[in-house]
């Protein structure tokens, strides 16, 4: 088999650590290729266990598959060892994990500057988890970057701090009023880390290559999701990364000719963590009736997500852009018990009706949602495995996403266990 793309089809959280992890056992490689530690996949295994993932690609639950963290990412090796230990403490298997020496280091002045930015923007923040990434990722576009193959070389490792904190100690502690950072302690901080994490660190690209010439599957699986692409998202508010299809080529050093297979994942209904536009957002009882029936709380940083209605315009966006071939629906159990289940069919904006997305920032946050009411259901359906058992409404109500977005809807979540979904199209032969 080839590679497969796995993504968020919104603005993350939609439950791709639980499909990565539904397919785990049935692939030979789970890639990560973007982001951070600003991400996170919460994964239930079938034996009750929960496991908050934040760097480690979610295949590390898989007994079998080869786990890589691609050049892509940006990695806090501190974060990371913590994860390490943490999963072999409860018996997970780690020595399957290789992660690329390009990978670029989160550093202790992107993590200094992130939070101290952010406090400085004040009502302007873009809501940013403070924990390095965009500055990371500025750096290595400038070209500043610190990469985790100069880990394993100390003189090279110490030229390259020398010269990112010339400027930014003077930017810490001349405009910020910050404790500058010290050359010395980080190199000593980072060769400790350098000597735990030698033995992962590889030539994932042709790792990967090797794989897909001998007919193994791949999955590479995105951190973040579609409206948060650093090209394609909601810009200013987005990561710093590329979490869609084209990202994962770009992330992982995997060729676009290898790509058969992309699956999105999007909730029944829509969140979104952060500052940004979000059309569908609700403010009533109905937006804390999903959070609280959701539990609709970031795996990372604990904050309260912003809850809405469906959204098709940026379901079909999403589904168009990555050339999705299967979408996974998660979480309609949470819609049980309304009376009327509305989706967002597309945008007013200055009495003009927009069924695609607008082009400018500015008619996206004054974009006003149009709405088809459905019909609602009752019953219980977290014990549905087949279409059939769900109720007719839901059914419905599925059907009506496909309609909308143009696209198969392959897997229905109906819980947040590994084994609560309906499968209405297999994902892998």
């Amino acid at each position: 088999m080839p590679a497969i793309v796995l993504l968020g089809a919104q603005w993350g959280d939609e439950g791709k650590g639980k499909v990565t992890d539904l397919l785990g056992e049935r692939v030979d490689y789970v890639v990560r290729y973007s982001g951070g530690n600003n991400a996170g996949h919460t994964v239930i295994t079938p034996d009750g266990q929960k496991y908050a993932l934040h760097l480690m690609p979610s295949g590390a639950l898989s007994p079998s598959a080869m786990i890589v963290i691609g050049n892509g990412v940006v990695v806090d090796p501190k974060v990371l060892l913590e994860e390490i230990d943490g999963l072999a403490e409860r018996g997970v298997d780690v020595s399957r994990l290789r992660i690329s020496g390009d990978a670029h280091l989160i550093m202790p002045h992107h993590r200094a500057l992130d939070r101290v930015v952010e406090r400085y923007l004040g009502s302007s923040r873009i809501g940013t988890t403070g924990r390095g990434i965009g500055p990371a990722y500025g750096d290595k576009v400038a070209r500043m970057g610190i990469r985790l193959q100069d880990l394993l070389d100390p003189g090279i490792l110490r030229k390259k701090l020398e010269l990112a904190l010339r400027e930014k100690n003077q930017l810490l502690f001349k405009v910020y009023n910050r404790k500058a950072i010290d050359v010395e302690e980080t190199v000593e901080e980072y060769l400790r880390y350098a000597e735990r994490l030698r033995p992962y660190i590889a030539e994932t690209r042709v790792m990967l290559w090797d794989a897909l010439d001998r007919g193994e599957t791949v999955l590479l699986e995105g951190a973040q999701a579609t409206m948060l692409d650093m090209d394609h998202g909601t810009y200013p508010f987005v990561t710093s990364s590329n979490p869609t299809a084209g990202g994962a080529c770009v992330g992982a050093g995997i060729p676009p000719t290898a790509i058969t297979k992309v699956i999105a994942v999007s909730k029944a209904y829509t969140t979104r963590v952060g500052s940004g536009p979000f059309p569908t957002e609700l403010f009533d009882e109905n937006g804390q009736h999903l959070r609280k029936i959701g539990h609709e709380y970031g795996t990372t940083t604990g904050r309260e997500r912003r809850c809405g209605w469906f959204d098709a315009v940026v379901a079909r966006y999403a589904c168009r852009l990555n050339g999705v071939t299967d979408l996974v629906v998660t979480k309609l159990d949470v819609l049980t018990g309304l009376a009327k289940v509305p989706i967002c069919v597309g945008y007013e904006i200055n009495g003009e009706r927009f069924d695609d997305m607008p082009m400018t920032q500015t008619d996206f946050h004054h974009a006003t949602p149009i709405y088809e009411e459905l019909d609602g259901w009752w019953e219980d359906i977290t014990k549905a495995r087949t279409e059939q058992e769900l109720p007719e409404n839901a059914r419905r109500y599925i059907a009506r996403i496909e309609e909308l977005t143009g696209t198969r809807v392959s897997v229905v979540g109906v819980g947040p266990g590994r084994e609560e979904n309906v499968l209405r199209h297999p994902l892998l032969p």
